[in-house]
């Protein structure tokens, strides 16, 4: 492929495509934490692009260095994209069910998002296939590009979940958590 508009229209839209689970899981945290100001947000939805960014390239370099370990690591994804979410979501929604204002008060710590970052851009590997015939600067402009459309739909996502989490009050982690939850059990569902 050469640099044309059609491979950044592709580049966009598959960014688009990936950013869909990020956009879901930051609903969920702005359901979650409906106070969230505008730093944290972008450093969130920062992280899930960058997420969105790496694993596309790794999947690059491992088709271009080791496509046998990474064919065999591929069944996996699903399971573990599964099992990352189910976890935190499973335990917002606990936290939710218990109720009370320490619920309503957690703020999503670095280590749950950085699970989420993982568990929502994994299936984004396989993309490396997809962008294996790109050379070493197309596949980093495609990345950046995916990054950047996955920041502003994640940003989006962020500020409706805070919206909607100010008037869910109480509710808020329990939605958040059956989002959570459902996102993995669906990339699980749709990868068999």
């Amino acid at each position: 492929m050469e640099w044309s508009f059609v491979f950044f229209a592709n580049s966009a839209l598959l960014g688009v495509g990936l950013a869909m689970d990020a956009f879901s899981v930051s609903l969920a945290n702005g359901l979650h934490e409906p106070s969230m100001g505008r730093g944290r947000m972008a450093g969130i939805a920062g992280v899930f692009g960058g997420f969105q960014a790496a694993m596309p390239l790794l999947g690059w370099v491992c088709v271009r260095t080791v496509v046998e370990w990474f064919s065999a690591f591929e069944q996996f994804i699903p399971w573990i994209a599964l099992l990352l979410l189910g976890y935190i979501g499973g335990k917002m929604l606990i936290e939710g069910l218990r109720g009370g204002e320490e619920a309503e008060a957690a703020a999503l710590g670095k280590k749950a998002l950085l699970v989420q970052g993982v568990a929502t851009s994994i299936d984004a590997l396989s993309v490396g296939f997809t962008i294996a015939e790109y050379g070493a600067a197309m596949a980093l402009v495609c990345a950046a590009i995916i990054a950047a459309v996955t920041f502003v739909i994640c940003m989006a996502g962020l500020q409706l979940g805070k919206t909607f989490g100010t008037r869910l009050a109480g509710k808020a982690s329990v939605l958040g958590g059956v989002i959570l939850i459902a996102i993995g059990i669906e990339i699980f569902v749709t990868s068999l």
